[in-house]
């Protein structure tokens, strides 16, 4: 005899709600949906829902075609912004569409280039050991704050050549950005708002700019951006503030998240730390599948600028369509032993610095911040473990961690 109990539907899969990704990113739903409904729709709360795109292939596809699938129009997040935030997200590499996407990413494409980031180890690998003699005596730390973030506040403080005493300040803002959906990195005051530090930190910069225009040239990359011109003519102070918040945050907080979520996988792999620390030179494999296993993005955004059939589904103009890089990364058609951590994975065509158009214009620095990081770490510390459970950061776009304690060990 059938219950009524056995006769109810099963809940509908849910990968949108932040909750979801509280203890874990849903890699069985993900692994089930790319058998099953790899194009998947997805609703959402008190708004539209939107296409979840799935596997490997389908991803790039949608990367590479910005003429199907608008950066611009709707934004790189799933929740539909108000269109002051809109237009201020435009005004960042991420949300531009092609031809003023190219125009804006060429004057700073030789910045970024493998040669010069190159040039820039003994500085990287200078900052990470003084921020490795500044552990306590007992080696008992809270990772994410007292060790990751400060070597990638350094390292764009002094590329954009932000006074040190503000270092500390525009890191807390870039959290407070990629946070948004955790009320305890966001908070909870009244000028705690969506959007509220992205305009914080727009502001800061906008007086920045100002204050730079006034003083002779340096060699970094602030007086780059106020001295080029982007399709046709120099920035605003203004357009320089939308800017300034894209390029500080990614390299504050995703490397912050890379390093942190790194170590991490290395500790529930023991198998995988010793192979590194037998041979260091496993290092760069082992960055590239830090980030796969771990990306530091789940998703972006993209809307449709006219009707297409992805795997049999009918995306419809101005739909929403979500490239999901936390699926495609373990997609099984693309990878061998998808869910397995694996060091010296070989080839490794992760997304995690995203495809075409957008593809990440300081991938060089952040494999480079990756690689002499985790070198310096194991040099210095023969010893290292977990002294408490890892605490994730509510959210369905960003996957860190915001604590992760550990004892870091000298011989």
């Amino acid at each position: 005899m059938t219950t009524a109990a056995s006769t109810q539907p099963s809940p509908a899969p849910d990968i949108y709600s932040p909750d979801v990704y509280a203890a874990a990113p849903p890699h069985a739903l993900f692994t089930e949906l790319r058998r099953t409904q790899p194009v998947f729709w997805q609703d959402m709360p008190g708004e539209p829902g939107y296409w979840a795109v799935l596997k490997h292939a389908d991803v790039e596809y949608v990367a590479q075609h910005p003429e199907l699938f608008s950066a611009e129009r709707g934004g790189v997040v799933l929740e539909d912004l108000d269109e002051t935030r809109l237009n201020a997200l435009r005004g960042t590499l991420l949300a531009m569409d092609p031809p003023r996407h190219r125009a804006y990413r060429k004057p700073l494409v030789t910045s970024f280039t493998a040669r010069v980031v190159g040039g820039m180890e003994d500085r990287i690998r200078r900052i990470t050991r003084e921020i490795l003699a500044r552990v306590p005596a007992d080696g008992h730390v809270e990772f994410v704050h007292d060790v990751t973030s400060g070597l990638p506040t350094r390292v764009i403080g002094e590329l954009m050549g932000l006074p040190p005493e503000d270092w500390a300040y525009v890191h807390r803002l870039a959290e407070r950005n990629t946070g948004g959906q955790d009320p305890e990195v966001r908070g909870t005051g009244p000028d705690d708002g969506p959007g509220a530090s992205s305009a914080e930190m727009a502001a800061y910069a906008i007086g920045f700019a100002a204050r730079r225009r006034a003083d002779a040239p340096r060699a970094d990359l602030t007086t780059l951006i106020l001295e080029s011109e982007f399709d046709g003519k120099p920035m605003t102070d203004l357009q320089f503030g939308m800017f300034f918040v894209q390029l500080v945050t990614a390299g504050n907080d995703t490397t912050k998240t890379m390093l942190s979520a790194g170590l991490h996988a290395l500790l529930t792999h023991p198998e995988q730390f010793a192979a590194l620390r037998a041979d260091p030179s496993l290092a760069p494999g082992a960055v590239e599948e830090i980030l796969r296993w771990a990306n530091p993005l789940h998703y972006f955004r993209r809307t449709a600028r006219r009707d297409v059939e992805l795997r049999g589904a009918r995306i419809k103009a101005g739909d929403k369509v979500a490239m999901y890089y936390t699926s495609a990364n373990r997609d099984e058609d693309v990878f061998a032993d998808p869910q397995a951590f694996d060091i010296a994975r070989r080839p490794n065509p992760h997304l995690s610095f995203g495809f075409g158009e957008h593809f990440c214009l300081g991938v060089h620095i952040a494999r480079l911040e990756g690689r002499v990081f985790f070198e310096e770490l194991l040099a210095a510390f023969p010893d290292i473990e977990a002294t408490g459970e890892p605490v994730r950061l509510r959210s369905n776009l960003n996957n860190a961690l915001t604590r992760l304690p550990v004892r870091l060990g000298r011989a």
